[in-house]
């Protein structure tokens, strides 16, 4: 399964760089996160609690990141195992840009895998689930970055 998105981001490049390599930041906008440890240079570990459909799971795993074009762009890749439920795996190419409007264009291309009882599923209701994911992980992404934006813009006024 493949996802495409981008979104604009009203902070500069190398604020939104810093946010998508601290953990703290990763931690509080992935959708079911529990815990994420690690650092950009070692990788990270993470546990996820989801449920996907009728099938509810904990996944342990690791996440490392490649390519680093520091300001620019990487590869964050990913595998979890959620016991009975099965595995996903997937990597994501993310860019930055600087946007037309001012701020910065983040886009990204997802490339994922279930297997074990979620890929029982169907890919109807695991792409949707991929695709929700997401977009809630982006979403709350841009809200977290231009939120610590405007509240180091008010501490400095």
């Amino acid at each position: 399964m493949e996802l495409k998105g981008s979104r604009t981001i009203a902070a500069d490049r190398a604020t939104v760089w810093a946010a998508l390599n601290d953990p703290d930041v990763l931690a509080a906008c992935i959708p079911g996160c529990e815990e994420l440890t690690g650092s950009p240079e070692e990788g990270f570990e993470a546990t996820v609690k989801q449920k996907v459909g009728p099938v509810k799971a904990t996944f342990k795993g690791a996440v490392t990141l490649s390519d680093i074009v520091p300001e620019q762009s990487y590869r964050i890749s990913g595998e979890g195992k959620g016991g009975v439920a099965g595995f996903a795996k997937g990597a994501a190419d993310v860019h930055l840009a600087d946007a037309e409007a001012g701020g910065t264009e983040l886009s990204y291309d997802v490339e994922a895998k279930v297997g074990g009882k979620l890929a029982q599923l169907g890919s109807r209701l695991i792409n949707g689930f991929a695709t929700k994911m997401a977009d809630q992980f982006f979403e709350r992404f841009q809200e977290r970055v231009e939120s610590d934006g405007a509240a180091e813009e008010d501490g400095a006024a």
